[in-house]
């Protein structure tokens, strides 16, 4: 189980962007942490995998478990041995190797090669279209195939626990769809727990099984992804759904409240 339990994360020692942030995640679960931009999703990820010291941030309080061992400020490649692997924002492939070396670049830390090419054919099994495209030159890829293979590639580290960060973004209704089934079916079939950043409130709660609601660096509400789905402010600010059921444009809403209990 990971378990993160109220941790701060200052940047360059100046700038509080985590402010007491505790969450779960159990072993084989999908658990979803939701929330607008600048609200501290992605900060969380990397205070897991051990990123923040590149970018001048550390955890200053709190603590942060995996497998009852303190990982917090740790180092990211002892991190990802441990089985703790992170899909950052942004499709972050070589470009200038193919896909299926891509692909292989998952695997570095392995030394077993009839398992590896056994879960290269899984990746390939997930993802048809990597398989067809295995020899392309990844940075001709699509932004859909970056992002199919930057999952498979994650999935080619067999993690235990994979960081997943933004993956619906900039992506089709239909392509993130596709991607999240699959994430969900690598969960089922592979037992690895899942840690789903968004801000895709559908998709997400439609795989997960409990969410976490970020703002302003801190955790607003949490519940069971059926919960979640009902609540009335998630409904309102991150559905754009009213009360009543009708989508709401922000176009014509320049400002609008939280309820009092997400103030503070």
């Amino acid at each position: 189980m990971l378990v993160l339990n109220n941790i701060e994360v200052m940047y360059s020692n100046v700038i509080l962007v985590l402010k007491g942030v505790s969450l779960e995640v159990p072993d084989g679960s999908i658990i979803a942490l939701l929330g607008g931009n600048g609200a501290g999703k992605s900060t969380t990820l990397k205070a897991i995998s051990g990123l923040l010291d590149s970018e001048l941030g550390k955890v200053t309080s709190g603590s942060i478990e995996w497998d009852g061992r303190r990982i917090e400020n740790g180092n990211p490649e002892k991190t990802a041995r441990m089985g703790i692997v992170q899909v950052k924002e942004g499709r972050d492939i070589f470009e200038h190797l193919t896909t299926e070396e891509n692909l292989m670049v998952g695997a570095n830390m392995r030394s077993y090669k009839a398992e590896i090419k056994k879960d290269l054919s899984m990746v390939y099994d997930y993802f048809p279209k990597l398989k067809n495209l295995q020899n392309r030159i990844s940075g001709y890829l699509s932004g859909g195939e970056q992002q199919m293979l930057v999952v498979g590639r994650a999935m080619m580290a067999r993690p235990k626990l994979m960081l997943l960060d933004e993956a619906s973004l900039g992506l089709s209704p239909m392509l993130v769809e596709e991607i999240f089934n699959i994430i969900k079916r690598f969960n089922e079939e592979s037992k690895a727990s899942i840690f789903v950043v968004e801000q895709n409130v559908r998709v997400a709660l439609a795989i997960a099984s409990y969410g976490y609601v970020m703002e302003n660096g801190r955790v607003v509400l949490d519940g069971k992804a059926e919960n979640l789905k009902e609540n009335e402010d998630v409904k309102e600010f991150y559905m754009g759904l009213s009360q009543l059921g009708k989508r709401k444009s922000y176009r014509e809403v320049k400002h609008y409240k939280r309820r009092k209990r997400w103030l503070g």
